[in-house]
């Protein structure tokens, strides 16, 4: 029986010693209130892109109607080409839902769309969430927008997040770019983060970009959150017509 107690005690006193991770970076906060954006990419047939915007700009309120339509931009540099970019808001997985059995009852939607469906060659979702400690920010006038995907190591928020977010702030923090929101993939490829920038023009994110280059306050706080990185991807995007972020 003693032999037992004392394996029992040592048994919780390893659990109880056991270190305990947090992170500021955990999207458990906006999960809870069930707020969620999907990322939605098509690839057009080449000439056909600028034909479905246009078929969509006179549609559009037809969507909109049914949940709000966070940004639509346009690729201009980094990957594939004739590619549109997405984002739409929904308050749960039921709200989706329910959208999407509202427009295959839309008869005017329907028209729109199934013709259109031609000229779309692929199409890509993802869902995610806003980090806890980021909010969605609305640009004050109009400027292009950079799409920055970044594909971690596996482990999750807490073992990269702290480190990524210093690495983020100093170029906010320094006013190299104005930061818009900022995403942690749930479904589609895991430990992603997809980062939302605005800038004035397509020089002054040049610009600001070789200049904090060459700044040692975001050369160090970068130096850690590369340890974390696998991949990285930029994308220069221009808001459609119709986008509420211009």
């Amino acid at each position: 029986m003693l032999v037992l107690r004392s394996g029992l005690t040592r048994a919780l006193a390893a659990r109880t010693l056991a270190p305990q991770v947090h992170s500021s970076f955990a999207t458990g906060p906006r999960q809870y209130d069930g707020t969620f954006y999907e990322f939605r990419t098509y690839y057009f047939k080449p000439s056909k892109m600028n034909e479905f915007l246009e078929n969509l700009k006179k549609n559009i309120h037809l969507r909109t109607a049914h949940s709000e339509l966070v940004g639509s931009w346009s690729v201009e540099f980094g990957g594939k080409m004739n590619k549109v970019f997405h984002i739409w808001k929904y308050d749960n997985f039921a709200h989706r839902t329910e959208v999407w059995k509202a427009l295959a009852k839309n008869k005017d939607w329907q028209q729109f769309l199934i013709p259109n469906l031609a000229l779309i060659d692929e199409q890509e979702f993802e869902i995610t969430y806003l980090v806890p400690w980021c909010k969605l920010e609305k640009p004050a006038k109009e400027g292009v927008y950079e799409l920055v995907i970044f594909q971690m190591k596996p482990g999750g928020p807490a073992l990269w997040g702290d480190a990524f977010r210093r690495a983020l702030n100093a170029h906010v923090d320094l006013g190299y770019s104005k930061l818009v929101g900022v995403f942690h993939t749930e479904y589609g490829a895991l430990n992603r983060v997809h980062v939302l920038w605005w800038n004035e023009s397509a020089d002054s994110r040049a610009a600001g970009r070789h200049q904090s280059h060459e700044d040692p306050r975001v050369v160090a706080a970068v130096r850690e959150s590369v340890n974390y990185l696998v991949s990285q991807q930029n994308m220069l995007l221009l808001p459609t017509s119709f986008s509420p972020l211009k």
